[in-house]
Order: C-alpha cells, then structure tokens, then sequence
C-alpha cells in the first residue's frame, strides 16, 4: 500500500530485503535436502549450519543449543510440553504468568487436560510480575516457570535475572518467550541464567515461518514432533533452509544495527507519546514508564472504542492495532490490560503503536496530527464522551 504509515511492528515486520536476498538462492538453485550427502544436499547443510552460528551469537549460545522451529508459538509449545513430559516423574506443577502470550497460556491449559497443575501468578498495574507470589506458589512438584521477556501488548520488560535466580535456588528450569524482544535488546542467555528460549523471525525482520529455541545443554526436553533425525532428534522433519538462512541473516543484522535502532525507535516512541498526551484529554499510557520495549506506545483512549479509532487510523493510511494480533477479532477486552487492573471499559479503547526499522519522525508528526480529531469526533457520536476532546 502507497504511503502506508506502518506501526504495528509487533505484530510482524516486513522482511528486510538483505535478508530474502541471502534466502533467494535456496529456492531454486542450492534446493537440495541438507539430509541427503552429495554437494547440492551439503551447501543447504552448511548453510543451515551457518545460520545456526548466527542465532547463537545473536544470543550468546552455543550453536548445538539451538533447534530451529516453525514459529514462535512451535517454541513455546516444544518449551513447556516438551519440558513438561520429560520431568513428569520428578513433579507436574508449572508457574507462569496472567499476562503471557496465548501461545504459553494455551499451551499451559491444554496440559491442564493432561493432569498437570498450573498456576498464573498475577501483575502489578504497570505489568510487572509479583515476585511474592511466584516465591509463594513454588511447591515441590514445581517443574518449570514460564514468563515472557517482555509483553507483546505494552512492552513492559520483566525481570528476567531475578526469576531465574529464583528458580535456580529451587531447582527448577526457567523458560522465557522473548519473541518481543530477540533483534531488540541485547540478549544473554549466560547473564539472564535462563535454560530455554523462543524466538519467532517475522518480529525482527525476517521471514514468517521460521523461529527457534534455545535449550541449555543438560536440560532435560521431549520432542513435539517425530520422525527423522533432523536437528540432533529434537525436532523432526526437513528443515526449511530458506527460512533459516533468512533468520540467520536477520541475526547478523540485528547484531550489527540494534543498538543505534533501539535509540532511533525509542526517540519516535517518546516523540508520538508526547505529541500525543498534549494533544488528546483522558488517555493512559499503559506498561511500565521506563522498563519497556523501545519502540512500543499502548494506551487507552477513554470514552471510545481502539477498534473504530482503527477504522479511522486505517482510513487515514495508519496501520496500528488494539493488541495482540493473535486476538484480533476477539470481542473481549484485552486479558494483559485487565490483568493489570485496567477497567474492561478503558481495556475496550486501546491502542498499540508499535515504531520499527522503516518509521521516520513525518511519520510521527502524521499521525500526532491525525489522531486528535478523530478521537474527538469519535466522542462527539458517544453517549460516554461528549464534551470530551482534544486540548
């Protein structure tokens, strides 16, 4: 789309043409399998060798510690099931959070089904985990914790070295999903101390279709999928060279541009916050005020809807979202926001600005420009907002 002012990085990313320039020859001309032996078969071999160094350094890993996957969700699901099964004889409790993505929270209650016992510790308004009440729900049986790096719906950034310090002192393996955050802060898997890790390409300007997990060595995991004896018999099935090849490639760029892309985004981040508070009466920012992802801006409009200011922001060439893209068309009000003891009314007004690689600060000022009136002109037609508006 022409003139599209695309702010729903979170969501997905277009992939950056370096990246499918590095993925274009495995297409057609280096296709082999990389199980098979001949030379055609050996170059997708080692090219998919290749992009596994690349992840590992993005995370500080080492190469063997890195399954690749299909997605992020595939990561969550292999994190927590795998896991789960494999430490069933020593206990069958998991802790994870009110306000995970829907990939951990389902997989969590699907295991539920299986008898495992599963308990989601709560948030504090800015969507900071209680660290109480997950020293609390510890028990014996506890086998894993499940929390994410940082949410995908108000970027707030948990503290990652202290739970793993928690579960390290109980004995109990530790999962973060940072597919918000891999590509956009720099990542440790030594300094976190965490033992497994999902990641998703499409969130960081590679392609859709391919993600990974890291898997400390000794952690004890089942396989999800079975068959051959693809990626040292952890997850079977042919492997998807292109798309490695492109997370690779989207490796060595983040590690080489991220940390003057995380001061560029913030900038637009703070800048469309600021234009916008001035601007527009009655409106919350959402997440915590400091620990928070670069580049993401939610916030409650009240006395409106998020969707129809959408429409609007749509309309208007704006690209934006009320949350997760994952519960788009969902009637409900977001469960990360009511988590955080947001009304289901203000949750119901929600907007997320996510700023990324291709945004500039017109971008910016277009959309400081646009919003206000239509905030406005949306409250005059509410019974709930008349009289409210724009400064």
């Amino acid at each position: 789309m022409e003139n599209l002012i695309y702010l729903d990085n979170n969501a997905t990313t277009p992939t950056d043409e370096r990246v499918v320039e590095a993925m274009l020859p495995y297409f057609c001309k280096k296709y082999g399998n990389p199980s098979s032996i001949y030379k055609l078969a050996n170059e997708s071999d080692m090219a998919k060798e290749e992009a596994r160094d690349k992840v590992a350094k993005l995370l500080n890993a080492k190469p063997y510690e890195i399954v690749f996957t299909g997605c992020g969700t595939e990561s969550d699901n292999f994190a927590i099931k795998g896991t789960a099964f494999a430490n069933r004889k020593k206990g069958n409790h998991i802790i994870t959070s009110s306000i995970e993505h829907h990939a951990v929270l389902n997989a969590c209650k699907w295991l539920e089904k299986q008898g495992f016992e599963v308990t989601y510790i709560g948030v504090d308004k800015h969507g900071v985990v209680n660290l109480d009440e997950l020293r609390e729900a510890i028990t014996d049986k506890t086998i894993l914790i499940s929390i994410m790096h940082a949410n995908n719906e108000v970027g707030t950034i948990e503290p990652i070295k202290e739970i793993a310090d928690i579960a390290k002192d109980n004995g109990i393996y530790f999962h973060i999903d940072a597919v918000q955050t891999v590509g956009k802060l720099p990542i440790n898997v030594n300094d976190l101390s965490v033992d497994l890790l999902s990641m998703s390409g499409h969130k960081f300007y590679g392609p859709k279709g391919v993600g990974a997990l890291y898997i400390r060595k000794g952690t004890k995991i089942d396989s999800l999928l079975h068959g051959g004896h693809h990626e040292r018999n952890r997850r079977a099935g042919t492997e998807n060279v292109p798309g490695i090849v492109g997370l690779g490639k989207a490796s060595e760029i983040a590690m080489e541009e991220f940390e003057e892309e995380e001061r560029r985004v913030k900038k637009l981040r703070d800048r469309l916050e600021k234009g916008l508070m001035e601007k527009i009466d009655d409106i919350i920012i959402n997440g915590h005020p400091e620990r928070r992802l670069p580049g993401t801006l939610n916030l409650s409009v009240k006395y409106v809807e998020g969707e129809a200011i959408l429409l609007q922001l749509n309309h208007n060439g704006i690209a934006a979202s009320s949350g997760s893209a994952c519960t788009s068309g969902s009637f409900e009000p977001s469960h990360v926001l009511t988590s955080m003891g947001i009304s289901p009314e203000t949750a119901h007004g929600s907007l997320r600005f996510s700023v990324g690689r291709s945004n500039t600060e017109n971008d910016i000022d277009k959309v400081i420009e646009v919003l206000p009136p239509i905030v406005k002109k949306l409250r005059e037609m509410s019974p709930f907002g008349k009289g409210k508006g724009i400064r």
